[in-house]
C-alpha cells in the first residue's frame, strides 16, 4: 500500500466515524423529541 493510499483509507476512516456520530446524536435527539411531545400530549398518530 503506497503512501497515498494510507491518506486516502485514513480520510474514508475518519470521515465513517463522523458520520456514524452524527447518525447516533440524531437519532438520540429524536426521541428525547419524540418523548417530549409525547409528555404534551402532541404527539403524532400513525
Amino acid at each position: 500500500m503506497s503512501n497515498h493510499a494510507a491518506y486516502i483509507l485514513g480520510s474514508w476512516l475518519v470521515a465513517a466515524v463522523i458520520l456514524g456520530g452524527l447518525v447516533i446524536a440524531s437519532l438520540g435527539a429524536r426521541k428525547r423529541v419524540r418523548r417530549e411531545l409525547a409528555a404534551r400530549g402532541l404527539e403524532k398518530r400513525r
